[in-house]
């Protein structure tokens, strides 16, 4: 990764840290690329061209790339969570004290502009044995790192990575401390939520089943080992063509939509889900209610068709008949014969018929049955 000198760091120890190192050697797609700065001050930085960017300890943006630089600094564990930390940040700290700071070996490799290879903690090695191994004991300090095991596990696992013993052990420590309990909501399911976009995010949940993780942070999902095995196997049976963002929401429903109502409430309030999650758990939800019912019956149907809003919005109905098609395709397939025929019925006509305010919504809702029960009778 040799490149041409920087002019902005001429005189400055910079070393690109992290996830950019450890994927230009793995061969993965690099997408960001951290930076430690080591001997400056933020007073350097700042007259260098660097921007101030960091609440918590100095981080600075490049004037050109943009990309970050962040003054190497060391933490001391004072209180409870992921947050819990005091940090030291002065030109005293060296790089070694600031990578033993991270949570995974593989995470802890660093290198200069022109490629001259920091590896003190060993992560070489264990990247080249697909092992995903804690820096020190001090990888119980932070309870965020259970989280992070087990999303970096999901990304790699496909080329053939494991959990040290010794990592599963400290993440099962973690697990029964009680510090997840400390995790703030935004943060847990920032991991969950990337988790889903990885190649393959059943693993995170196994992890964090297997580690005790997940009875703290998802108790409704842990407590039934079988229905969780189940929502494992049916998380990538999604329907075709959905793009990255509509993947992630289509797997997290796929998870839960097993889940009575009050769970999935439990768990969309205690993560705070976007509201985009809620609804798509929610029709899937119903969609998998539908598909129990005997028949199903028009009134099933229509109610159906309200529970998912498909009057106002008509285009939820195509993806979850096609997520009907993997479970139930002779179903589906009289369902999506019986919404073109219902989907035509207009309201304005029954209006220009003469009916209004509460009337027009009854006539309304009879003649839907009645359509859809001539659709389903003949199916």
């Amino acid at each position: 990764m040799k490149e041409r000198r920087d002019r902005y760091l001429d005189g400055l120890e910079a070393y690109r840290v992290g996830g950019a190192v450890r994927d230009a050697r793995l061969g993965w797609p690099v997408t960001d690329t951290d930076w430690v700065v080591v001997g400056a001050t933020p007073a350097q930085m700042r007259r260098r061209g660097f921007r101030p960017v960091g609440r918590d300890f100095p981080v600075f943006l490049h004037p050109e790339t943009h990309e970050e630089y962040a003054l190497a600094r060391t933490e001391r564990k004072s209180g409870h969570g992921y947050t819990g930390f005091v940090v030291h940040a002065s030109p005293e700290v060296t790089l070694e004290e600031d990578l033993a700071r991270r949570d995974l070996t593989i995470n802890a490799m660093a290198e200069t502009p022109e490629g001259d290879f920091v590896d003190p903690y060993g992560g070489l090695d264990d990247l080249e044995a697909r092992v995903l191994r804690h820096v020190s004991p001090a990888f119980v300090e932070d309870p965020l790192r259970v989280l992070r095991t087990a999303r970096f596990l999901a990304r790699y696992a496909g080329l053939g990575f494991t959990i040290a013993d010794e990592t599963l052990a400290l993440m099962r420590e973690l697990s029964e401390s009680g510090e997840l309990a400390h995790l703030v909501a935004e943060r847990v399911w920032a991991e969950t939520e990337k988790a889903l976009g990885e190649p393959r995010p059943t693993v995170y949940f196994r992890v964090l089943d297997e580690c005790g993780a997940l009875a703290v942070l998802l108790p409704e999902l842990a407590r039934d080992t079988e229905a969780l095995r189940a929502a494992l196997v049916r998380l990538d049976r999604l329907p075709e063509g959905l793009a990255s963002n509509e993947r992630r929401r289509w797997r997290w429903a796929r998870l839960v939509e097993h889940l009575d109502a009050d769970s999935r409430d439990a768990i969309a309030e205690r993560l705070r889900l976007p509201r985009a999650y809620r609804d798509l758990m929610r029709q899937a939800a119903l969609t998998r209610w539908l598909r129990a019912q005997p028949g199903p019956t028009p009134a099933a149907v229509n109610d159906w068709l309200d529970g998912i809003d498909a009057w106002r919005r008509s285009e939820r109905v195509a993806p979850l008949l096609a997520l009907l098609e993997l479970e139930a395709p002779g179903l589906a397939d009289r369902l999506a014969r019986a919404w073109r025929e219902v989907s035509r019925l207009s309201p304005r006509t029954l209006v220009e018929e003469g009916f209004t305010g509460g009337a027009l919504g009854d006539e309304l809702a009879r003649r839907r049955r009645a359509i859809l029960g001539q659709v389903l009778d003949q199916s």
